[in-house]
């Protein structure tokens, strides 16, 4: 057999990454990936570090400073990370810290009994992926300086001068060689994350600057600290929801070197709003804690409604898990000295002795407050027994649309327009506002893999409206049945039947679409949650403007600064031209629905992702609840950032 030129494979071909090349190499393993998430993630590492010191006690001030070049600084009043020589490397312990993978005080338990980084790979990553990066640590009297750049050691530790606190500040410029779509921070995104921070580590206060502002306004400054903690939490989640109770229920306590901390209240919304932690770390997965949590909240309830003939045992009425937890905000966090999570996400606690302790903790002191708080628990069931009822109704309305699917034929409905490709993962679905722009989608669309729902009107409001009620409005029928997996929680919905990897919202560019496709997110956010969480969630951006240029040159625009400069560079080459602005999908013929918004070569999506759970449930329930303050105190504070469509 003939040899393939170029087929040799010896020795010479295995390639060695040493030291943090790897990081480089592969970022996207160490960070998750190198866009705006991965951006974000660089300070993560950063201030975790700080907050490990606060864990260990030895930290209660972090500021963070967004610099005007998009550069991070980020600063502790901790012990400072050590100087002295390492007795194996021969290099001060910064520099090894900084430079090493796998390096770092998380694994000596007589440094961190806990903490959120475990692999040791988090700051040095972020000095791998930073194109310059200095530490200043203040320490025994002194002060100390060390410059990297992309990894590599600049300027070795120095002695600079003394000081009488101590400290560490890390500074980075985030290389754009690595994060290739943007360098740019969004003040938002580690605003949300500080706060959360400040609620889970009451002794701690966390300011962030943000000294982008412009030249004429006042640098961007706030400060976070609560010194009510998880309870705080709750209350700032349920701001915009009217409760049932004056005060969460605050739990502690700690089993086996478990410290467990929960808050929880009961509100008028329809849905469960658990926020679980192991170590300041968003286990949005959930886990053996939320076992733990749920097994012991069921048994607890139970026991006293039988007890109290609240709920006889001989019922009609069946209660299940879900129905004790309708209308509830919670916030659980727990404190793990050796966690097991499953991968570097860290989404989703595995440690069997955690459920346990969990378990006796919650129910020993629920059952306490109970007994001493007869009115609240018989407020609670009777919001438990009409859960109960709804979802009984619900059961039947699916059952209703299932029959109805089956006695229609082919069990979808009659207005999609269905896709000739039956493998899900290259199967995409359109979710279109209006029979207009849906009959030029299906024609301008790819019938082989793109599907096209149509969608007449607003679809209703589920943050008001319990899950009977929504199984009865035929748009989200229609969506249930198209989309295949069921509707509600866990037991109810499957995913493995999702029949398009890609659910796309397409609406028009104006403030009623906006309005629909805040509908929709809010019913994928509360009755298909998975759906977002792993990535199937896509809206479409059609353009806004049409530039028609002499010869039938035909240009579009998604943006107002787009269409000024096509419009400049058409002046400059004196070509006469028309600019026409979309008010609707509709006004597109198929063709150029297709060539801007559908053609998987040319179109641009936006994926729907949740980085911080706690926040978007904040958003939904500020914007979708049936509070009106909140809302108008949210509007007139980001007014100033709205675009309005007049």
């Amino acid at each position: 057999m003939a040899q393939k030129k170029g087929s040799d494979y010896k020795a010479s071909n295995i390639q060695v990454l040493e030291g943090l090349e790897a990081v480089r190499k592969r970022p996207s393993m160490y960070i998750g990936d190198t866009g705006q998430r991965g951006l974000h993630h660089l300070i993560n590492e950063v201030v975790d570090n700080s907050i490990d010191e606060a864990l260990a006690g030895h930290c209660d001030f972090i500021k963070v400073i967004i610099h005007k070049d998009d550069s991070i600084t980020i600063s502790d009043n901790g012990r400072g990370i050590p100087v002295d020589e390492h007795p194996k490397l021969k290099m001060p312990a910064v520099e090894v810290v900084l430079t090493k993978l796998h390096a770092g005080g998380k694994f000596d338990k007589d440094s961190y009994k806990v903490s959120g980084g475990l692999h040791g790979v988090g700051v040095s990553c972020v000095n791998a992926l930073s194109s310059s990066f200095s530490a200043e640590i203040h320490r025994d009297g002194k002060i100390y300086i060390m410059e990297f750049e992309r990894g590599f050691t600049k300027t070795p530790l120095k002695e600079t001068g003394t000081t009488d606190v101590t400290g560490t500040t890390i500074k980075f410029t985030p290389d754009s060689e690595i994060f290739t779509q943007t360098t740019e921070f969004k003040f938002d995104i580690i605003a949300d994350r500080m706060r959360e921070l400040a609620f889970l580590n009451p002794q701690i206060t966390i300011e962030i600057t943000d000294e982008r502002e412009d030249e004429d306004s006042e640098t961007h400054k706030v400060e976070y600290h609560f010194s009510g903690g998880v309870k705080d939490f709750v209350r700032y989640l349920d701001e915009s929801r009217d409760t049932i109770m004056n005060e969460p229920i605050y739990i502690e306590g700690e089993v086996e070197g478990v410290p467990v901390e929960m808050a929880m209240q009961y509100n008028n919304s329809y849905t469960e709003n658990v926020h679980s932690y192991v170590n300041n770390i968003n286990t949005r997965e959930g886990g053996t804690h939320i076992s733990g949590f749920r097994r012991a909240l069921t048994r607890c309830f139970k026991s006293y409604a039988e007890k109290n003939k609240i709920i006889k045992a001989n019922s009609k009425i069946s209660v299940s898990g879900e129905d004790f937890r309708e209308g509830m905000t919670c916030v659980l966090s727990v404190k793990v000295a050796e966690p097991q999570f499953e991968g570097q996400t860290k989404t989703k606690l595995g440690n069997s002795e955690v459920q346990s302790a969990v378990e006796v903790i919650l129910y020993e002191k629920l059952n306490d407050y109970l007994e001493q708080n007869p009115k609240i628990a018989k407020k609670i069931l009777e919001k438990v027994v009409l859960a109960a009822e709804a979802r009984e109704a619900a059961r039947k309305a699916r059952q209703l649309i299932q029959r109805k699917s089956v006695m229609s034929g082919g069990g979808l409905p009659g207005k999609l327009a269905d896709c000739s490709i039956k493998d899900p993962a290259h199967s995409e679905i359109y979710l279109v506002e209006g029979d207009s722009a849906g009959g030029s989608a299906k024609m301008g669309r790819n019938r082989s893999f793109q599907a096209i729902l149509p969608l007449r009107g607003k679809i209703l409001n589920v943050e008001k409206a319990k899950i009977n009620k929504i199984l009865e409005n035929k748009e989200i029928q229609a969506m249930i049945t198209a989309l295949g997996t069921s509707v509600g929680h866990e037991e109810d919905f499957d995913i493995d039947k999702l029949r398009y990897h890609k659910i796309i919202i397409m609406t028009d560019a104006d403030v009623d679409g906006s309005h629909i496709r805040t509908l929709l997110l809010t019913f994928f956010y509360r009755y298909m949650h998975p759906l977002i969480e792993n990535g199937h969630i896509f809206i479409a951006t059609p353009p806004l403007y049409r530039i028609t240029s002499t010869r039938g040159q035909i240009d579009y625009a998604w943006d107002e600064d787009t269409r000024e400069k096509i419009v400049k560079d058409l002046k400059k080459s004196k070509k006469k031209f028309d600019v026409s602005r979309y008010k609707g999908l509709g006004e597109m013929n198929p063709e150029q629905l297709w060539e801007t918004t559908m053609d998987p070569e040319t179109r641009t999506l936006q994926k729907v992702t949740i980085e911080n759970a706690a926040g978007a449930d904040k958003m939904f329930s500020t914007l979708m609840g049936g509070d009106v303050e909140p809302r108008r105190e949210f509007i007139e504070r980001n007014a100033k950032y709205a675009n309005l469509d007049i």
